[in-house]
């Protein structure tokens, strides 16, 4: 039974069920309504008063209790308030208040006596009490009158039962005056009395005063700031201050530490301090080096950002601005200043880089409208911090012959520290950088010369940060993969957690090394524009003291190698990589215009949200205002800079600059072209964008409003979308077109040939765009009147016209300027003489490359007048950097008025003389039309530059340099030569920062023989130039601003004019794709040797010249290619001049030659000359008998140049 029935228990009483819940859990009992439903509701309301009870007798334990605490709490209240009054009437009594000699302050007569009356005054004094701070003010005035000597330092036998009364009544006073903030306020003299006792306490415990030290320099400085400078009531003691601010500083070891932290922290933040105290005075009592290093530390440690996110930066001004004072005030023993020191220079850089977009947009109080300028103490210590012998003396407490040793990490983190000081200064002072790194590469360690340790050199700055570079991680991982950059800059997101090893510290490492890196960037980028090309080339000899530094700090070519290598591996990755880099998937969102302007009007526009938008500017290196863009722009800038010397003077082997073996080139055109296509696609599609917000706008502002209200405010928020549309546009682009970007930035990481197919496939795409994908100038004029009609052969008639050959560039501007970006369209030119008459023997089809070389040759040749352009000692032609102003004194002579609007035509017609010849050149690269005209290397570089990764249509990527002057004046650029590396002082010179440009403009009447008058304006190359000497010291910077504004400043509106005109012929982004030699080969064809046999196998016959079905030449052909093939290169030159109008051949050789060369007959006079028609490159050959008579004709008319006046 029992193992049958495991639950049987032995007994069959069925068990009790007890059911409390009021629930029914007998599934047969009676639904509602039977006999057991009443019996059910009794059940739950048994249930339900049994609940209620139990919580009300609960309640009334928990009032019981609370009553028991409130009456505990309230008896020991009133006792202690009892026995507190009653310590109170004792310690009246004692000092004789309660009998009338309550005004006696006589100091106490023993220290038994004082000690005991502190004892008590700190058992029931409460700063709740009012009548306790009268009490306190009584003591103080007894046995502390002269906080410099408080009755407890005369009695030193009893000194050690003084400590703990003296903590308690610190505290105490600490806590009055803490009261007073948030109670009624104190008047001065009560507020002084506290603080003269608990500046003598604080003076006899520094030590024990230590743990209270943030907020005892807190509480100081909310004293200060609650009497404000302006006001009428009583000011305090600035000795008592004095004294209190330095009383703990004279704790022993690490709590003089925390005291120096405690007084940075809450003290020196105080704005205006100098108004409350002698600073000299507190720099006195100070360490310095303490302050320095518990101030760095406080920075440095995890509390540290939390200190700088919530003191208002007003403080942290104030706080740096006092630190800096300190900092150039005090002398180190060694009569050294400590603004060199690591520490400081730590303390500085953190507040400046945190603090760089506050003071940057309040130093300059001229243009900061939007916010308050510095205050004058401020912005004083700013500029202070920007001087040659801080800046310069940074390095001096480097060792450089730790690099690479034992001691490596300790002079990478020091290196590191300097390196964030100086990033920080060129950011917050833009307009003083090039002094900045002027100051910096002037600066030097010294380094130890063999195994003398005694023999020691100086080592260049750039030198030094060279060697520290290599030994960087991040410098030996890139050069060996491009691919590591992407890792090492991942790592330096915010907020992103350290991947593939790397530990937090490491993280911290990399930073470091990138700060490090940055600068000798910065650095590098400067010396080479100081630095010629032969100081450049002998980077590897000897270095000598009697060389010039900018000699000395040339590195060897074979440090410039493995720099470009590093640069070209770094700069790929960033541009190719970008994606992985930055993390952006998808930059962009789809918003609506309701959310900026409030309207119930939605738009589809593409915007990114502000997370996405942080991310486009991800900080490198840890440092504000250091992001992934300035490091791009930067290595870009640097190695284009490298690159254009390798192209002047090759030093790098053959190859070195190309990366092909990183892209599939057997598709890479096609790809660029797909990527070119997809960019115009959205930039159309931003277009459309704008003019559909536009729209928006105009519908939702139909009703009126008040004038620079609502409308302003739309008007501004429509633009600031607009802006961060082209911001996200820009990210995508670049994001999907890699290969663009690095065609237009980093040209030269693809093969020349290469670059130059992809040009053609551009203009091609842009033309087939263009024309509705009728290229054929034919075929285009017969669509448009086909298509349009009327208003096709309208359009049609602004594209003809008749040009005099000697006025061709006059009617070429009068009658074509019109059209704009229209003269991409095909042309019809016809010539005519003096009397209009048109030209007869004109071929059709071949005028326009006539027409062309005709308005170029005349526009840049030489004239009697006011030249557009003008040449140089090498003949090679650049905008006339005097035409403004020539054309100024030219209207003077004829008494315009300065501003009218007879005064402004000519010079707007100036301008736009120099922008239709930009569009003639670009005319002429769009239809693949060679010309013979030579530019100087700096102009086109100019070219080159206005489509890198600051897209724009002006020179605003060109960076002027000395090398440059060579190809502007050689006499200019030896003079500054010598100024540069003279071993004297150069203020024997007597030169200021002001150069003088002179003007030549014609005699008012015309003069004799087209004579001219001369006159010269001095310009001052910065602000109160004039009142500045060139020195030894500054001369760098002087250079500079001469090669600026010889390059940049005074030819800026012509070569601006020029270049928008060429910008809108040939895309900006195109142009960048090529160097300065380059481009002129583009315009001019290839300067090498004339290849004959290309020529034979591209050229056309016509007449009986014309190849017959038996494949074989006429024998004049024949003796033709015989001759050429004879002559010299020089003489073969003469003869493509002499039939296509240029001496050079195409890039890709003959075949794209348009039009193609060509040589038809033109009779059997053996007397007669050759002809040409240059218009259509063709050769009129008559038929000679023989080759010599062939050789002697070609020869003599190659000579006479008369090609078509003989046809």
């Amino acid at each position: 039974m029992a193992n049958k029935f495991q639950t049987f228990t032995g007994s069959s009483r069925r068990p009790r069920n007890v059911n409390l819940s009021g629930n029914n859990n007998n599934p047969f009992a009676a639904v509602s309504g039977s006999k057991g439903s009443a019996g059910q509701q009794n059940s739950r309301d048994a249930v339900l008063h049994a609940q209620q009870e139990r919580e009300a007798r609960r309640q009334e334990r928990e009032r019981l209790k609370a009553a028991k605490s409130i009456q505990k709490t309230w008896r020991g209240h009133r006792t202690r308030k009892e026995i507190g009054n009653t310590h109170r009437r004792q310690w009246d009594y004692r000092e004789g208040v309660l009998n009338g000699e309550g005004q006696i302050f006589e100091s106490y007569v023993t220290s038994g006596e004082a000690l005991a009356q502190l004892r008590l005054l700190v058992q029931f004094a409460s700063p709740l009490e009012l009548s306790d701070l009268q009490r306190i003010q009584r003591f103080q005035t007894r046995s502390c009158k002269d906080y410099n000597n408080p009755i407890w330092f005369t009695f030193h036998g009893h000194a050690h039962e003084w400590t703990h009364p003296l903590l308690r009544s610190a505290k105490l006073c600490l806590a009055f005056l803490q009261r007073s903030f948030t109670g009624s306020p104190l008047p001065v003299e009560s507020l002084d009395s506290l603080l003269s006792l608990l500046c003598g306490i604080s003076r006899s415990i520094p030590d024990q005063m230590v743990p209270e030290s943030l907020r005892y320099y807190t509480i100081l400085s909310r004293v200060l700031r609650s009497t404000p400078l302006q006001s009428p009531l009583p000011r305090h003691d600035s000795n008592l201050i004095e004294a209190c601010a330095l009383a703990l500083l004279s704790a022993s070891q690490y709590g003089a530490l925390s005291s120096y932290e405690g007084l940075a922290e809450g003290f020196l933040t105080t704005p205006g301090l100098g108004q409350y105290l002698n600073l000299d005075g507190l720099a006195r009592g100070i360490d310095l080096k303490i302050l320095a290093t518990g101030l760095n530390n406080v920075l440095l440690s995890d509390s540290g950002s939390q200190m700088l996110t919530k003191t208002p930066n007003e403080d942290l001004l104030w706080l740096l601005a006092h630190f800096i004072y300190l900092g150039r005030t005090v002398k180190l023993p060694d009569k050294s200043r400590i603004t060199t020191e690591a520490d400081f220079v730590s303390v500085v850089s953190m507040l400046l880089s945190f603090l760089a977009n506050e003071i940057g947009s309040r130093l300059d109080s001229i243009e900061s409208t939007s916010t308050d300028p510095l205050p004058p103490f401020i912005s004083g210590e700013m500029s202070i911090l920007v001087n040659q012998e801080d800046v310069t003396g940074l390095l001096s407490h480097f060792n450089p012959t730790s690099l690479g040793g034992r001691g490596m990490d300790e002079v990478l983190e020091g290196t590191a520290a300097l390196a964030s000081y100086a990033l920080t200064l060129l950011r917050v002072f833009p307009r003083r950088a090039d002094e900045i790194r002027m100051w910096l590469y002037l600066g030097s360690t010294t380094k130890q010369t063999g195994t003398n340790s005694q023999h020691r050199e100086q080592l260049p700055a750039i030198k030094f940060f060279w060697e520290a570079v290599r030994q960087t991680r991040i410098f030996r991982s890139i050069t060996q993969d491009p691919n590591n950059a992407v890792e090492l800059l991942q790592t330096n997101k915010p907020g992103q957690l350290p991947t593939k090893g790397l530990t937090s510290h490491k993280v911290g490492l990399l930073e470091q090394e990138w700060r490090i890196l940055m600068l000798f960037l910065e650095l590098y980028t400067f010396v080479l524009k100081v630095m010629d090309d032969e100081e450049f080339m002998n980077g590897a000899s000897p270095s000598s003291q009697h060389q010039s530094w900018t000699r000395r700090s040339a590195l060897e070519l074979s440090q410039v190698n493995a720099l470009t290598i590093f640069l070209k591996n770094l700069a790929f990755s960033m541009y190719w990589n970008d994606v992985k880099i930055t993390g952006l998937e998808e930059p962009v969102t789809t918003t609506s215009l309701a959310e900026y302007f409030g309207t119930s009007s939605v738009v589809r526009a593409s915007v990114p949200p502000p997370e996405t938008l942080s991310r486009l500017d991800d900080v490198v290196a840890g440092l504000s205002g250091l992001s992934l863009s300035y490091l791009k722009d930067m290595v870009t800038g640097l190695l284009r800079m490298v690159y254009e010397r390798d192209s002047r003077r090759n030093f790098l082997p053959k190859g070195h600059w190309l990366m092909t073996k990183y892209f599939e080139m057997e598709g890479f055109i096609s790809a660029v072209v797909s990527e070119e296509n997809y960019k115009h696609e959205h930039q159309d599609a931003d277009n459309d964008d704008d003019e559909l917000m536009r729209d928006e706008l105009d519908e939702d502002n139909d009703e009126e409003f008040l004038i620079g209200t609502h409308r302003t405010q739309q008007v501004r928020r429509i633009e600031r979308l607009k802006r961060q549309q082209r911001k996200t546009a820009r990210r995508k682009l670049e994001k999907l077109t890699p290969r663009l970007k690095i065609l237009q930035n980093m040209p030269f990481f693809i093969p020349f040939t290469t670059r130059v197919e992809i040009f053609h496939e551009f203009v091609s795409l842009d033309q087939a765009k263009r024309r509705g994908g009728v290229v054929d100038p034919d075929l285009w004029r017969m669509s448009m009147h086909r298509l349009r009609g009327e208003a096709g052969l309208e359009d049609l008639s602004k594209h003809h016209a008749k040009i005099r050959r000697e006025r061709c560039f006059e009617d070429a501007y009068s009658q074509f300027f019109k059209l704009g970006e229209g003269l991409k369209e095909p042309i019809q030119i016809t010539f005519v003489d003096q009397f209009d008459t048109v030209e007869a023997g004109i071929d059709g089809g071949g005028v326009t490359k006539e027409f062309l070389t005709s308005v170029t040759s005349e526009a840049f040749a030489p004239s009697d007048g006011p030249n557009l352009f003008v040449e140089n000692d090498q003949h090679l032609l650049y905008p006339n950097p005097a035409a403004m102003e020539e054309r100024k004194d030219i209207l003077r002579q004829v008494g315009l008025r300065e501003g009218s609007p007879e005064w402004n035509e000519p010079l707007r017609d100036l301008l736009q003389q120099y922008e239709f010849l930009g569009r003639v050149v670009g005319k002429c690269l769009y239809e693949g039309i060679l010309i013979d005209i030579h530019f100087a290397p700096f102009f086109l570089v100019k070219w080159a530059l206005t489509g890198g990764s600051r897209s724009a249509t002006n020179e605003s990527s060109y960076r002027a340099n000395i090398n440059d002057l060579r190809d502007l004046d050689e006499a200019l650029y030896q003079g500054l030569l010598k100024l540069k590396n003279d071993p004297g002082n150069v203020e024997d010179f007597s030169l200021d920062f002001t150069i003088t440009d002179t003007i030549s403009t014609p005699e008012k009447n015309g003069g004799v023989n087209g004579q001219t008058t001369q006159r010269t304006i001095t310009r001052e190359l910065r602000k109160n130039g004039s009142q500045i000497p060139v020195t030894n010291e500054n001369r760098l910077v002087y250079i500079s601003y001469v090669a600026r504004h010889r390059l940049q400043i005074q030819p800026h509106q012509q070569t601006n004019a020029f270049l928008r005109g060429l910008g809108a012929m040939i895309e900006a982004s195109w142009l960048s794709m090529f160097n300065q030699s380059e481009l002129q080969t583009l315009v001019g064809g290839d300067s090498s040797e004339i290849d004959v046999s290309d020529l034979r196998r591209n050229t056309h016959y016509g007449g009986v010249y014309v190849i017959g079905d038996d494949n074989e030449e006429h024998p004049t052909i024949a003796m033709f290619w015989e001759v050429l093939k004879d002559f010299s290169d020089t003489d073969r030159r003469k003869v493509l001049k002499y039939v296509t109008s240029t001496p050079r051949a195409p890039l890709l050789g003959f075949s794209q030659l348009n039009p193609r060369f060509s040589i038809r007959d033109s009779g059997n006079d053996q007397t007669r000359l050759p002809s040409t028609s240059t218009c259509v490159n063709l050769l009129k050959l008559p038929i000679y008998g023989n080759k010599n008579t062939l050789r002697e004709k070609l020869r003599y008319a190659i000579d006479a140049g008369a090609g078509f006046n003989l046809s």
